[in-house]
């Protein structure tokens, strides 16, 4: 058993072990929730960073320049990295050790957020903001690794591991608020250096707390994981451009083209691979395709719709950045019950319940927010921001349990990093298509409503999805649990 000092111990006994029971030392167990307290930190920086730029936007490119095309690459250049190496960051911390990648991690994170803090141009925001994706990239599934050494005992791990997810939704909540509030009284830059104190303490307590974790050998998988990055950075870039330059561009035809061949080359190479990064009989189960597909299209549409609207309200209703924040309050004014509630739901009937409830309910919120326009009172949009946030928080832990539980018992993590690879995915092309839309050769209110149409669409085709694939029982006996 690993020690908070770095050490190697077998003896239970050890003033360094990390029993997370009541028969534990006081001491152990503030050492055990002060390597929690680091943990969830490090995973509230990475959430929040993917919301609280949103509100920062209009700021950023009035001081440094740029259209909408090129605000989406402040927000898509960070989940782009994210989505792209979360697989090989597990791999990295399962070779390496937890502690040294999530530390990495740290690292990587507050010099880029110092950097956009800093940057003087457009180019180079996007420039570090794809390297905060790195770090958040080594942070997420490095954390998994932490949780599973700091909690050896299921009903412990069970207990961190809601904290950890209630961390996820408290940053996504927080996110347009706190950016609102450090773009009103300071500036957009304050939006990323309000990270380095937070990086900074996690980074010197992770050093004391956090435990050296075991070390297994895992191959990179350098040849999936550049065709990885390739396909899904190629598809990024041909949905922006596509605003631009039209969608019958040479370029952006070309984009895709090339986008589509590096993903079935990186389906063979998967396919092939003795140790891969993506294990494709993982899809065999039913539950868990369905899962991961409802969580990349619940990113989909909501990071989509929430990169949109962040616009319309400071573009078309010239709401301050902090109205913005509490206009878009109500979408996480509900997420703590919702939640909440999904849990409930699932321990008597299974994950499909609340999916297909909270997708409906989220899509039709969608719906409801598609007709804003110029004049629309924002009385009319409350009830169906309110709508889609509570669908969202209703379906995303239930999604994410029917994946893990059809996942084989050994292959957790790898599931864990397969569905936040997943949903990342599905936030960076939601933001490319819907800010395509809005930036293309028509008017910005007419491409809101075909955006915000297109998100409602992907949260009903989610339902759609799990009507179809997802185990109508709670998914305790199916084929991979059996082995």
């Amino acid at each position: 058993m690993a020690s908070f000092d770095g050490t190697s111990t077998t003896t239970s006994a050890s003033p360094n072990t990390r029993p997370d029971t009541a028969s534990g030392t006081h001491e152990d167990r503030r050492a055990s929730l002060t390597a929690l307290i680091v943990v969830c930190v490090g995973y509230f920086l990475v959430i929040l960073d993917a919301t609280v730029v949103n509100v920062a936007l209009p700021s950023i490119g009035r001081d440094l320049g740029g259209g909408v095309s090129d605000l989406q690459w402040v927000v898509d250049a960070y989940t782009l990295s994210f989505a792209g190496l979360l697989l090989s960051g597990g791999a990295l911390a399962e070779r390496l050790g937890g502690r040294r990648i999530f530390r990495t991690g740290l690292v990587l994170f507050a010099l880029s957020s110092a950097v956009c803090g800093l940057a003087p141009t457009l180019g180079i925001v996007i420039g570090a903001r794809l390297v905060q994706g790195i770090g958040a990239a080594l942070l997420v599934p490095s954390s998994l690794v932490l949780l599973q050494a700091i909690y050896p005992t299921r009903e412990g791990r069970s207990r961190a591991l809601g904290i950890w997810g209630a961390i996820a939704g408290i940053g996504a909540a927080t996110g347009p608020i706190i950016g609102g509030l450090l773009v009103a009284w300071w500036s957009w830059r304050g939006v990323f250096f309000v990270n380095l104190p937070f990086a900074l303490a996690a980074m010197l307590l992770a050093r004391r707390f956090v435990p050296v974790t075991a070390r297994r050998a895992r191959a990179l998988d350098l040849g999936g994981q550049l065709l990885a990055v390739a396909g899904l950075g190629l598809l990024t870039g041909a949905l922006v451009e596509a605003g631009r330059l039209g969608w019958d561009s040479l370029t952006v035809l070309v984009g895709f083209a090339t986008s589509a061949g590096a993903l079935v080359a990186f389906v063979v190479v998967e396919h092939r691979g003795s140790d891969p990064m993506l294990p494709l009989r993982l899809f065999s189960h039913p539950s868990f395709r369905s899962g991961t597909s409802v969580g990349l299209l619940i990113n989909l549409g909501l990071y989509g719709q929430l990169f949109v609207m962040s616009l319309y309200f400071q573009d078309v209703r010239r709401f301050s950045a902090l109205e913005t924040g509490l206009a878009l309050l109500p979408e996480a004014g509900l997420l703590i019950v919702a939640s909440a509630l999904s849990g409930r739901i699932m321990a008597r009937s299974g994950p499909r319940t609340p999916m297909l409830i909270g997708l409906v309910i989220g899509g039709a919120g969608l719906l409801g927010v598609a007709p804003a326009g110029t004049q629309t009172p924002y009385a009319a949009l409350v009830a169906p921001l309110a709508a889609a946030g509570f669908g969202m928080a209703l379906t995303m832990p239930a999604a994410t349990a029917s994946v893990m539980e059809a996942a084989p018992g050994d292959r957790g993590g790898i599931a864990s990093g397969v569905v936040n690879a997943a949903r990342q995915t599905g936030s960076v092309l939601g933001v490319a298509l819907l800010g395509t839309l809005v930036s293309g050769r028509t008017t910005f209110i007419t491409g809101l409503h075909a955006g915000l149409a297109i998100a409602a669409g992907a949260f009903f085709a989610g339902g759609v999805i799990t009507y179809l694939g997802v185990d109508r029982r709670p998914a305790k006996a199916g084929p991979h649990r059996r082995r």
